[in-house]
């Protein structure tokens, strides 16, 4: 990519007004001291002393923290948390963002606010470690009225926005925000706003999603096509090949070590290698900086290429930021691409 590519493109991102439909948790990071360990007198089992607690917007979220980070114009949440104290902390959190507006965004008594709680030990000299993770989730089917809100946003805010990014963060089918209601709300959006551009996500699968663009990994991808093993490189290439031919709109793959993969419905297919290691890595997060820079990219009008550059140099940024699920700004792409 040239200079004058990459300016051109992240150039437009002031201009872009995305909304982000899905499930937004609060990520509330529980940060260690080992030296003030202690033991329970009561239980006899160890204390671990928290020294600070911070928290960010997680899931739906880390794609909303990268395109703030990216400098996007204007960004819709589209989703729901609950009436207690971690939407609280969430909200305050989406609300501090730069361009970031709740006009769409739900508040209910009918939903907890899905929460990941990370405890890190912090030690002097040495990278956090994470502990086992404290979950905070819905088990129950999403409430009627809840889905018919968020359906009701969705359909208001397309009117709105150049791309929307949808994320199915959710174990337990229904109990999120993408449930069966919303994604008929998603097939109605994208018949009448044929222009708005529409990447989904999700861990589980995008069996069922109406045909927009799909980003995935290389499991989901196996999933999608009941393969019952690993991909190849070469498997990986004509079942997403296959699938954009099907859906008439692009398919993204991420392959971990071996890159990022581009099918377009043309047959056309590219692969960007991962960029080298520079030291100790973590991978959370990084495909969703991936959602958010081939979103933005293609939104400014990249083409694949171009969006796969920046997508594989958000994530080789992200993964190189250790205790916390990073972004990736403008700067910090422009360095790494063009080396300065």
């Amino acid at each position: 990519m040239t200079r004058t590519r990459f300016k051109a493109i992240t150039g437009r991102y002031g201009l872009l007004h995305i909304a982000v439909l899905g499930d937004f948790c609060l990520d509330r990071y529980l940060e260690i001291d080992p030296a003030r360990r202690e033991v329970s007198i009561e239980t006899g089992l160890p204390v671990h002393n928290v020294t600070r607690v911070r928290g960010q917007p997680g899931a739906a979220g880390t794609i909303l923290n990268n395109l703030v980070a990216l400098g996007v114009g204007r960004l819709y949440p589209v989703g729901f948390c609950g009436q207690d104290g971690e939407g609280y902390e969430l909200r305050e959190a989406l609300a501090a963002m730069a361009g970031v507006s709740l006009e769409h965004f739900l508040q209910t008594p009918e939903r907890r606010t899905f929460t990941y709680t990370k405890p890190l030990l912090i030690q002097p000299g040495r990278q956090p470690r994470e502990l086992n993770r404290l979950d905070l989730k819905n088990w129950t089917p999403t409430p009627a009225q809840v889905r018919q809100r968020i359906g009701t946003a969705l359909r208001a805010v397309a009117g709105e926005v150049d791309a929307i990014i949808v994320l199915d963060q959710v174990d337990v089918p229904g109990t999120g925000v993408v449930t069966n209601d919303v994604l008929a709300a998603l097939r109605d959006v994208g018949q009448m706003h044929p222009d708005v551009l529409i990447v989904a996500d999700s861990r589980r699968s995008l069996r069922g999603f109406p045909p927009v663009v799909f980003k995935m990994n290389a499991a989901e991808l196996a999933r999608l096509t009941a393969a019952k093993r690993r991909l190849s490189l070469a498997q990986a290439r004509r079942a997403a090949a296959a699938l954009a031919e099907k859906n008439h709109q692009p398919v993204f793959v991420t392959l971990a070590e071996r890159g990022i993969l581009a099918a377009s419905p043309t047959g056309q297919v590219s692969l960007v290698p991962a960029l080298p290691v520079r030291g100790p890595i973590d991978i959370v997060g990084a495909g969703d900086a991936v959602t958010a820079n081939l979103t933005a990219a293609l939104a400014a009008g990249a083409g694949i290429e171009d969006a796969l550059a920046l997508a594989n140099a958000a994530a080789s940024v992200v993964i190189h930021k250790l205790g916390t699920t990073g972004t990736a700004n403008v700067r910090e792409l422009r360095e790494l691409l063009l080396q300065g």
